[in-house]
C-alpha cells in the first residue's frame, strides 16, 4: 500500500471521526430530551402528548402568581399529570406566600407543612419566584428579598431533603431599561403587556442589582443548596457574568428558559465566547423553554408551537447553520456543540440536578 492510499484512508477515518462527534436534524427524534420548564396548567394532555412524540420529558413548574386558589389547582393537574404519564412528566412545587403572618414561626411552619405533603407526592423541586423581590411587602412596607432572615427555615427545609430550588429572582436587566432599549423583542413585548413588572416605571422598586445581589446572598448563605436560576439565572445578557457566578457557586446550575434568544442575541455579535462559554459549563445548563399549555387556542396551534420552538432550539445547537430570530434583527451562526455537551444540556444535567429517574 502506497503512501497516498495510507494518506487517504486516514483523512477519510478523521474525517468520519469529526462527523460522528455532533448531532445532526436526523438525530433529533433519537436523542432524549428533557425541557426543565414547562407550565401544564390543563389536563388536554396535548403538552404531554407532543413531548412523546418528541422523544421528550417535561418538567412542569408550578407558580405562586399571589393566588391560593391558582397554587392548589396548579398542584391538582400537576399531580394528575404525572400520574398519567409516569417517567415522562415530573413537578416542581410551589408555596403560596402569604405576608400575613410572614416573619414568625407560624408562617414558616405553614409552608414546610405545605411543601412537605407536595415532595411526598412526588415533587422534585421548589419553585420561588420572582414576587419574592419584587411585589412582597413585610407590615412595615419593606420588599421582602430571598436572603430575609424570615425565610431561612425554608430554606433549611429544601435543603434537608436533599433537593434543588428552581429559582426565578428579578427579572432580565431589560427590565430595568426603556422599552425602545431592549434587546430581544420577547422582553419589551413583555413588559409592555406586564408594566407592573417593568421596573424602569417603578424605580422606587429594588434595582436589578438588588435584586442579584439577595440572590447571590442566598447561595453564599447556603452553600450546600442545589440551585436552578431560572432564565439563566437572571444572568441571561452577559455569559461572562454567568460564568462568575457558576465558577464562585458550585452547587448553583441554570435552566435556559425563554432565554435562548439571549445567547443567540450575544452568539451574533461573538459566537465563539458563547460557544466557548456552553461548553466550559457544560455541566451546568439544563434546556428548557418556558412553554405553556393554558387551554387556550387550537389543539394544531399549541401543538406546532410547541414541536417548531424544539427543533428551532436543536438547530441552534446541533448546527453551524446561519439563523434568523423573530426576538432580534440580524443573523447568527449556530453553535455546533460536540454530542456530550448537547446530551448534558438536554437530558444528563436534568436527570443530575433534578434526580429524575427517567423511563
Amino acid at each position: 500500500m502506497n503512501n497516498r492510499i495510507v494518506y487517504i484512508i486516514c483523512a477519510l477515518v478523521i474525517f468520519a471521526g469529526c462527523k460522528n462527534n455532533y448531532f445532526t436534524k436526523d438525530d433529533y427524534q433519537s436523542v432524549l430530551k428533557i425541557d426543565t420548564h414547562a407550565h401544564i396548567d390543563t389536563d388536554k394532555s396535548l403538552f404531554e402528548d407532543q413531548a412523546i412524540k418528541d422523544n421528550f420529558r417535561l418538567l412542569t413548574i408550578n407558580v405562586d402568581h399571589s393566588d391560593s386558589v391558582a397554587v392548589i389547582k396548579q398542584h391538582a393537574i400537576a399531580l394528575n399529570s404525572i400520574k398519567k404519564y409516569p417517567g415522562t412528566v415530573y413537578y416542581a412545587a410551589t408555596f403560596y406566600f402569604d405576608t400575613a403572618c410572614f416573619g414568625t414561626e407560624n408562617w414558616s411552619i405553614k409552608v414546610i407543612s405545605h411543601l412537605e405533603n407536595n415532595i411526598a407526592g412526588g415533587a422534585v423541586s421548589v419553585k420561588i419566584w420572582k414576587n419574592i423581590g419584587m411585589t412582597e411587602r413585610d407590615k412595615s412596607g419593606r420588599f421582602i428579598m430571598i436572603d430575609d432572615p424570615a425565610i431561612e427555615p425554608v430554606i433549611n427545609f429544601i435543603i434537608s431533603r436533599n433537593i434543588a430550588i428552581t429559582g426565578h429572582l428579578g427579572e432580565p436587566r431589560n427590565c430595568w431599561l426603556p422599552l425602545n432599549e431592549m434587546t430581544v423583542s420577547g422582553d419589551s413585548s413583555y413588559f409592555a403587556e406586564h408594566p407592573q413588572y417593568h421596573m424602569f416605571l417603578h424605580p422606587e422598586y429594588p434595582s436589578y442589582e438588588d435584586q442579584i445581589s439577595a440572590r447571590d446572598n442566598l447561595l453564599a448563605k447556603h452553600p450546600d443548596l442545589i440551585f436552578v436560576g431560572c432564565h439563566l439565572g437572571s444572568l441571561e445578557w452577559n455569559v461572562d457574568e454567568l460564568a462568575r457566578r457558576l465558577d464562585k457557586y458550585p452547587n448553583m446550575a441554570v435552566d435556559m428558559a425563554a432565554r435562548i434568544c439571549h445567547l443567540e442575541y450575544q452568539s451574533a455579535r461573538d459566537r465563539n465566547k458563547v460557544r466557548d462559554f456552553c461548553i466550559k459549563y457544560q455541566d451546568r445548563l439544563l434546556y428548557g423553554t418556558d412553554l405553556s399549555d393554558e387551554g387556550a387556542g387550537t389543539n394544531q396551534e399549541l401543538s406546532d408551537n410547541i414541536h417548531q420552538t424544539w427543533i428551532d432550539d436543536w438547530k441552534y445547537f446541533t448546527s453551524d447553520e446561519i439563523m434568523t430570530s423573530k426576538s432580534f434583527r440580524g443573523e447568527f451562526q449556530g453553535l455546533k456543540l460536540p454530542k456530550e455537551v448537547v446530551r448534558k444540556i438536554c437530558s444528563e444535567n436534568a436527570i443530575k440536578w433534578y434526580r429524575l429517574s427517567v423511563k
